[in-house]
């Protein structure tokens, strides 16, 4: 059954583009010859009509009233009269029924199924359409066993349909064109389909004469021919993924499947072949009337185009088996150079994977008086500028209106409606969802002249895949707009994701009267937010400049009374522990009634959380072969983990008299067994029974995450590299400094290219270790203040910016005048450069897994550049 929707229908006839990007490949590009055999493919199944009779072996003629599902006005036949073979072509005719009939119209469709069946290959038909306004001649092919369930969940492949060809509108303009259609998705009426028209060259009308449709299908692709020219391409949706396997997005936004999976009994969305991977059945049809033809060109039916029949004449029909690889189709393509450009890959209707959630609570302002670029003002049909204005309440503020044409107004992050410098940014709130809400301010000027109308919040997420609206009475104050009034409205995140909503990538906030019903209104919004109240980052500190009460020091067994001591300038008031005879371990406990009882819970900093402390042994065991340890308990000693202190500190013991800094990932912790949740102890001492004559220190005693600044944000360089970080030459072994230039910015970070020019330099992140930006995904950038000092001597050097992650993985490289506006570095001035997150997402980082950010004269050509870098930064803006 084909079902269209008078949406879907004038979408249709409008045209559907599509985008994408063009290919390199070695295959020949040369076009079919419709009057040769085709190469590469070899011929498995034919009708050439060269007999008197329809061959029934080959083609079942279907008998019913049905409408086809569209509300199409014929009763298909198997008279005669309808469809038959003469003079070498197969004859389907549309013909006025007689007095009493069911339908106005006898037709004829004719099916091949289990008779003719296939998955993959070339279907090629040579055939004259019919014409006049209400005619619907069909080429498609439909599933044999619906694997995937009714239709379109099985699919649908419209190798060439066509409506009212050589309708002539009121500028005298004759309907022409002919459609390639792949028709997918959820039960009806949530299907979708995604194709693209063509138009024949020369002013040439489908109607006038033979032309040779054909369509080629392979494992994952489609493409679709009129007389050899190929044009439409369409693919299968193509998966994005980070660093950690996880989906983040469709490289190509093709067709999707949604089927239970049989092992879970879950209903699932498949960005895979399907339901393009099962043998389907060729079909050939001629429709009158319908929701398509019906609801285009110049409407309805043409009782006088019917009159003496309107014919779909069909020379041969001719299906190819790809030998090179039968399995798949694949190895006979039939291309040319562009098959994938912008103007023939289509862009198919696949719901986008949501990036999974960060877990990382942000807010977002959408507008507080100031525009986001990356949320712009919108109006979505009527044609209107949302300005901004001054209230006198309330200062700047966005004002909307709406005029006789019906419209949407709002904010909006997607790529169509932005534009540079800002970029789509769809805000993951899941996070937020306990205690968030979206939440605005509104005053309506002048009301709809409609009185009926009434007011409407609407959010959308993932490109509309889900969407919620409401009454704004459903906000969480319940209240009507009053002319004239400012007022508030709050809806919370956790109602909205019950009515359906996928929290993760919010890129659509919309306010406004119903649907053509708001004509006059006038309304101003201000205090956009998607928003919950701040929480702090969970860090615990332990003992700086003096111990936490909740957490005091403590002899485990040796019965001394560790002291609060002066250190040196740097450090002030630190722990001291010593050794006696008596074997013992030292440290801070947190258990009652030494401590609070209250254990800290580390699990919201798995990912990137540390212990770290610094240490100084005053005095070494008298004991040589004596070892320090680090030990941490968990829930009164239900779990606990000990390592060799030198594990904290690249290998290194501690060496008398100085301080050193140790550091033990909260996920190495708990990959050892660590409960992380309930932390009471921490410990650091001699190996039990060889520490006596021993005194230590401690300080900076903390359990953090050292990548935060309050907000998942990472520090890279300010006034100092930051410790998980390195001042880095690729390739020429100079070593940058840090150095004071004075106020304001203090110590710099400086990088020279005085000698060998192939280089290039930045911040290198240590072993181990990365940045995940995904959670500053809506709004953040990775942002640095840098000067050039002395330019480099070849004077066509130009500079460049470049980020890598996941091991060098992925990269993009960028000019670094894109990240100031297109201004290239003056010599001798400071300049702010900041490049979006999204903008890098976009081209292809993956954000999840940061470890490189270059600077640096294009390659081969920086020998003598000076240039310092300060202030940099991966955050929110």
């Amino acid at each position: 059954m084909k079902q269209l929707s008078t949406l879907t229908a004038l979408l249709m006839a409008a045209g559907l583009a599509g985008c994408g990007g063009d290919v390199a490949t070695n295959s020949d590009f040369t076009a079919v010859d419709p009057t040769q055999p085709v190469s590469d493919w070899q011929l498995v199944w034919s009708d050439e009509f060269e007999g008197t009779t329809i061959d029934r072996r080959k083609w079942t003629l279907e008998v019913n009233c049905r409408g086809g599902g569209n509300q199409e006005q014929q009763c298909y036949t198997d008279n005669p009269e309808n469809a038959y073979v003469s003079n070498g072509t197969l004859k389907i005719v549309a013909l006025p029924a007689e007095d009493g009939a069911p339908l106005p119209y006898t037709s004829a469709r004719l099916n091949t199924k289990y008779q003719g069946d296939w998955k993959y290959g070339r279907f090629e038909i040579r055939a004259k359409m019919p014409q006049g306004q209400g005619s619907w001649p069909a080429v498609w092919m439909l599933p044999t066993d619906e694997v995937y369930g009714g239709w379109p969940k099985s699919g649908e492949i419209d190798i060439m349909e066509a409506v009212n060809l050589k309708t002539v509108d009121e500028e005298g303009n004759a309907e022409s064109k002919i459609y390639g259609t792949l028709h997918y998705g959820r039960d009806w009426p949530n299907n979708v389909n995604s194709g693209k028209s063509y138009t024949l060259p020369n002013g040439a009308n489908p109607a006038d004469g033979f032309h040779t449709y054909a369509m080629e299908w392979q494992e994952g692709e489609f493409r679709w021919y009129v007389d050899g020219y190929l044009y439409q391409t369409q693919m299968a949706s193509q998966v994005r993924f980070n660093s950690r396997g996880e989906a983040i997005g469709l490289r190509h936004r093709g067709w999707f499947a949604e089927y239970f999976n049989i092992i879970t009994g879950n209903l699932e969305t498949q960005w895979n072949n399907a339901p393009f991977d099962q043998r389907f059945h060729l079909l050939l049809n001629l429709a009158v009337g319908g929701n398509w033809p019906e609801n285009v060109n110049n409407g309805g039916i043409d009782a006088e185009a019917f009159a003496n029949g309107q014919v779909l004449e069909v020379e041969y029909v001719r299906v190819y088996q790809c030998n090179a690889n039968p399995l798949t189709g694949k190895g006979c393509e039939t291309i040319r150079a562009g098959y994938k450009d912008e103007e023939t890959l289509v862009t198919g209707l696949a719901p986008i994977p949501s990036p999974p959630s960060s877990g990382v609570a942000q807010n977002l302002t959408i507008f507080d008086g100031t525009p986001n670029p990356n949320w712009p003002a919108w109006d979505c049909c009527g044609g209107s500028t949302p300005a901004l204005v001054e209230d006198a309440d309330r200062g700047t503020v966005f004002e909307f209106l709406v005029g006789p044409q019906p419209t949407v107004n709002g904010f909006i992050s997607r790529s169509a409606f932005i534009t540079p410098p800002g970029v789509a940014s769809p805000f993951d709130a899941s996070p937020l969802i306990e205690n968030g809400s979206i939440s605005f301010d509104m005053q309506v000027v002048s009301a709809p002249s409609n009185p009926a109308s009434v007011w409407l919040f609407k959010v959308e997420s993932n490109e509309n895949t889900t969407f919620v609206e409401l009454p704004i009475t459903a906000s969480s104050e319940g209240v009507a707009p009053v002319t004239g009034q400012w007022q508030s409205y709050t809806f919370p995140l956790q109602m909205l994701s019950d009515a359906g909503l996928d929290l993760s990538a919010i890129d659509v906030v919309m306010i406004f009267p119903a649907w053509d019903t708001g004509n006059g209104a006038v309304y101003r919004v201000d205090n956009v937010k998607i928003a919950a109240p701040a929480s702090a980052s969970p860090e615990l500190v332990i003992f700086t400049d003096g111990q936490n009460p909740d957490w005091p020091m403590w002899d485990c067994c040796g019965g001394s009374t560790p002291i609060e001591v002066m250190d040196d300038e740097q450090h002030g008031v630190v722990a001291e522990f010593s050794v006696g005879a008596a074997p013992t371990v030292m440290g801070f406990n947190n258990r009652s009634p030494l401590g609070s009882g209250e254990a800290f819970d580390a699990a919201a900093l798995l990912s990137e959380g540390v212990v770290q402390f610094e240490v100084k042994v005053v005095s070494s065991p008298a004991n040589p072969d004596s070892s320090w340890l680090f030990k941490i308990e968990a829930a009164g000693g239900d779990s606990a983990v000990e390592l060799p202190l030198s594990a904290g500190n690249a290998g290194q013991a501690p060496v008398t008299g100085q301080w050193a800094t140790y550091t033990f990932s909260i996920q190495s912790l708990f990959d050892a067994g660590l409960d992380i949740s309930a932390i009471d102890v921490l410990m650091v001492f001699p190996a039990w029974g060889t520490g006596e004559g021993a005194v230590y220190r401690m300080d900076n005693v903390r359990i953090f995450n050292p990548n935060a600044t309050g907000d998942g944000s990472l520090s890279l360089f300010r006034d100092n590299i930051n410790p998980d970080w390195t001042l880095w030459d690729c390739c020429a072994g100079s070593t940058p400094q840090v150095v004071d230039v004075g106020a304001p910015y203090g110590n710099v970070a400086q990088f020279e290219i005085l000698g060998w020019p192939e280089t290039v330099l930045g911040f290198l992140a240590k072993e181990g270790v990365s940045f995940d930006a995904s959670a500053l995904l809506a709004n953040g950038s990775v942002s640095f203040d840098m000067r050039v000092v002395s330019p480099p001597a070849n004077p066509a050097s130009s500079w460049l910016f470049k980020i890598e992650s996941a091991g060098a993985a992925t990269a993009v490289e960028l000019p670094l005048a894109a990240g100031n506006g297109g201004q290239a570095p003056v010599t001798g001035e400071w300049q702010r450069y900041s490049f979006p997150l999204q903008t890098l997402f976009d081209a292809g980082l993956d954000i999840s897994d940061i470890t490189v950010l270059m600077v640096f004269p294009a390659w081969g050509t920086g020998q003598g550049a000076v240039y310092q870098i300060d202030n940099a930064q991966i955050a929110n803006n």
